[in-house]
Parts: structure tokens; sequence; C-alpha cells
């Protein structure tokens, strides 16, 4: 084993927020100490020694990685890019966003597509790392319906509600059921949601659940919902895809570079005509949804823990090669 290194882990969320950071910040802490190192996860970096910085959200952590550049010099900071840094940040604060790109040693990216989104200067700092997930075990669906589920906070980023639309444009003899679980980031959007209940038969909102929770939905469902705008690799894909479950995707980068740029599953940002369409044809043709399937499942071993693992203890032995 290599030697214990003391780890800095900047998260931008808070500890009690259920946030795709934090929740990436409390897993990576999780394995960096399994792997022996001592990991402190903080949401400012506050002057303390450390060994390595891991910053997740190059602009969020800017002020964190500018502070640990200046009193830890020649120590590496790591810089995971969230999917805001990539496809927003850059644009809308590119001096901050930058400047945690410019001063890493490494940048982390979650999909195999990131190079697409940042300067040509930053690949060679570039690595890699799937976010792995644990298989749950499947269970017979339900003969009543067909069950797709949406897994994801409401924000606007999420277009939380595209599915719930798509599935009000199908005739009636389409067994389609919408399970939708994930917190409202605004009390707007549970009112949304509450409404969106009340007039739309097929979709119920669960609101927040545990991670068993979720496990529980993944292990009946027959096919997932992920009609976000934009996403830097959504863990929730990898934890559909080691279940077993086929998923429908936005064609997004942050989606195909998890599943393959020709991966049929697909639909236009936000057409809600065309997402019917290919809810549709999962429902009434079983070829399309076996070769959804298969291809998933072709998938599954980008996203086991050892494999994360085994990322991350060369990617730390690369940056402290040198201390």
């Amino acid at each position: 084993m290599a030697r214990p290194l003391t780890i800095t882990l900047v998260t931008p969320a808070r500890p009690a927020a259920r946030s795709g950071n934090r929740v990436t910040a409390d897993r990576w802490q999780c394995l960096l100490v399994s792997l022996g190192h001592r990991v402190n996860v903080v949401t400012a970096y506050d002057g303390a020694p450390g060994d390595v910085l891991i910053a997740i959200n190059a602009w969020r952590s800017a002020e964190a990685v500018t502070r640990f550049a200046h009193d830890q010099p020649g120590k590496p900071i790591i810089v995971c890019l969230s999917g805001t840094d990539i496809y927003s940040y850059q644009a809308s604060h590119p001096e901050a966003t930058h400047g945690s790109m410019s001063a890493a040693t490494a940048l982390v990216g979650l999909h195999d597509l990131v190079a697409r989104g940042i300067p040509e200067r930053y690949h060679a700092k570039l690595r890699i790392i799937h976010q792995s997930a644990v298989p749950v075990a499947r269970r017979p669906p339900s003969p009543d319906a067909f069950d797709v589920c949406v897994i994801g906070h409401l924000k606007e980023v999420k277009d939380p509600f595209r599915t719930a639309q798509a599935v009000r444009l199908l005739p009636p003899w389409i067994p389609i059921r919408i399970t939708h679980v994930g917190g409202a980031t605004e009390a707007s959007w549970a009112t949304h949601a509450v409404t969106e209940m009340s007039d739309n038969p097929r979709y119920r909102w669960l609101g927040e659940v545990p991670a068993a929770g979720v496990a529980e939905l993944l292990a009946t469902t027959r096919l997932m919902v992920l009609s976000s705008r934009s996403e830097g690799g959504a863990n929730v894909l990898g934890e559909a895809i080691v279940a077993g479950v086929p998923v429908v995707v936005s064609a997004i980068e942050g989606s195909l570079g998890l599943l393959g740029e020709d991966y049929p599953g697909t639909y236009p940002v936000a057409d809600t005509a065309a997402l019917a369409s290919v809810l549709v044809r999962a429902v009434d043709d079983p070829a399309f949804l076996a070769d959804l399937t298969a291809r998933c499942a072709a998938r599954a071993h980008l996203f086991t823990p050892q494999r994360e693992r085994d990322a991350w203890t060369a990617l730390l032995k690369e940056v402290t090669s040198e201390l």
C-alpha cells in the first residue's frame, strides 16, 4: 500500500445536503479512507496543512484552490469538473473556473466526452474516473403497468417534469406509470409536482428518499429516464446500469459519455414528443427494449467499485510521485 496521505476534500455542498456534490464527496471520502488515507471533507479550505487538495467544482471551490496553492506551494491539487463547470461556468464565470483548472495538477472528469467541453490546453491534465455503483437484486416487475422511474432533484437543469409531460401525450392503452424520486430545491418545484400528480394519473412524486428507497425503486422498474439539460456524468446512470435497468436519456454529452455515442435510447433535449415516441417504442417493441438492456449491460464493467478504487490509487500515485 502507498504511504497514507492527508487529503483535504472541498465540496460546496453543506454536510446535510443530498446534492450530487455532497453525495460524491461523502462517497469519495469513504473510498479514500478505505485506501488508507486521512480525509477531511470541508466546504471551505481553512489553511490546514495537507498532502493533497481534492476540489469538487472548479468555480464553486475556486477560493479553496487559490488559497491551497498559496499556502501549500508545490502540493498537488485535483479538481473534479462538475457538469456546470464544463457546460456553464466556463462561460458565466470564466476567470474563477479557468483559474482552478489552470492551478490544478490534475482534472477529474466523470464521463468519456469531457475533453470536448474544455480547452485543449487542459487535456493533458484530464483523467476520467467513472463513479461506481453497487448492484441491487432485481425482482419481477409489476404485471399491472410498465413502470418507469425518474431519479433526480427538482431543479431546472434536470428538466424534471419532461417525462410526466411526455406521458400526457400517450394514448390511454399505453400502460406506463411514472415514479419520480428527488427532493425539491425550492417550494415552487414541490407545488408543481403536487399539481402534476393531481392532473396526471400516470405520475407520482415521492419526494426525497434515502439510498435504500432508490435501490428499491430500481429493483422493479422496467426503465429509467434521465431528462437532464446538462450533466457532468450522473452517478444515477451507473446505478441503473449495474442494476440491470435500461435507460432513456436526453442526448447530451454527459450521458452519452457514459452510454456510448451510438446509444439508441435518446431524444433531443426538452423534446416532449420525441421522448413520448421513445417511451411508446420501449413498451411496444420488445427487441428495442432488449437492445437497450444489452447495451447498458455491456457498460456495467465501467462502474465497478474496484475499477474506481484502482483509478484513484493510480491518480494519487501520479500526482504525489514527487512529494
